[in-house]
């Protein structure tokens, strides 16, 4: 059942917070000495949410009708807190219908911790809902870095594609398989539209990265579940690997990614001189 709105109050609040923000913690040049407002100004926010000026203006004079979905696209620029987004509802006169905004932590499988034991020579990742990493075994840290040192709320596919140099870097078509990660975080979002970690996730990239903001935007979708993918490694040199993934049969949305060289293959040599002595370890 909605509560009793108060649009001034919602306008108010959504203003308090983006005056809150910082220009460069978005990729946005910082304050000049000149600046207005403080904080971002209300075309900043609605490039950020990639809806128009206009739009963004009304909801927050709260001349435009603020449902549960209109809500969710400012709560994702804006990087509300779980608090925050809570507390938007209130004075939009909304009742908080989030569905899986307190999601437990993601466990992996027995069965998929062990395929990664059993798979020394093959780097290969378990990813979970959104493209999370979940776990790994030595061989992906070979090619693509040490998880472990990453904080487990970073510790994301997408993200690392985009923000992390290293991984960035290993990827000699980094904007083909950039594209394909935005899609296939798309195509796995659509399952919890509403949740707020898909949405933090999605306003930092398109804070950060203008070509992830502009592959979000283009809407496109994959459930590819094979291909090939070229790597640059400092010590094994250029790769050419297949990079296969099988879904696991419950419902929890974990995939097994793994990758391989056609045998005989100058990649296939090059990966078994990176992996040796790899052991079976993962998160």
């Amino acid at each position: 059942m909605n509560t009793a709105a108060d649009p001034r109050e919602l306008g108010a609040f959504l203003k308090a917070r983006r005056a809150a923000l910082a220009p460069d913690a978005f990729g946005l040049p910082p304050a000049e000495s000149r600046r207005k407002v403080a904080g971002l100004r209300r075309e900043e926010v609605a490039r950020i949410a990639a809806i128009s000026v206009d739009h963004y203006t009304r909801l927050e004079q709260g001349r435009v009708p603020a449902s549960a979905s209109v809500l969710a696209v400012p709560a994702r620029a804006l990087r509300l807190d779980e608090d925050q987004e809570t507390y938007l509802y209130k004075p939009a006169g909304k009742t908080d219908a989030r569905p899986d905004r307190r999601r437990p932590a993601q466990r992996v499988r027995p069965a998929l911790r062990r395929l990664l034991a059993q798979l020394p020579g093959a780097p290969a990742i378990v990813l979970g809902r959104h493209l999370d990493v979940l776990a790994w075994n030595a061989a992906a840290v070979a090619l693509y870095t040490d998880f472990a040192e990453i904080p487990r709320d970073r510790r994301n596919y997408v993200r690392l594609m985009f923000t992390d140099p290293v991984v960035r870097g290993t990827h000699r078509e980094w904007r083909h398989d950039a594209r394909d990660a935005v899609a296939a975080l798309r195509m796995g979002g659509a399952a919890g539209p509403d949740d707020p970690g898909l949405g933090r996730l999605v306003a930092e990239l398109s804070a950060a990265d203008p070509d992830f903001r502009a592959w979000w935007t283009e809407r496109r979708v994959t459930t590819s579940s094979h291909g090939t993918k070229q790597y640059r490694h400092p010590v094994a040199g250029d790769l050419t690997l297949d990079c296969d993934t099988w879904n696991s049969p419950d419902d929890s949305g974990q995939r097994l990614m793994v990758l391989t060289a056609e045998p005989g293959s100058p990649s296939h040599e090059a990966l078994r001189l990176l992996t040796t002595g790899a052991g079976a370890t993962a998160s």
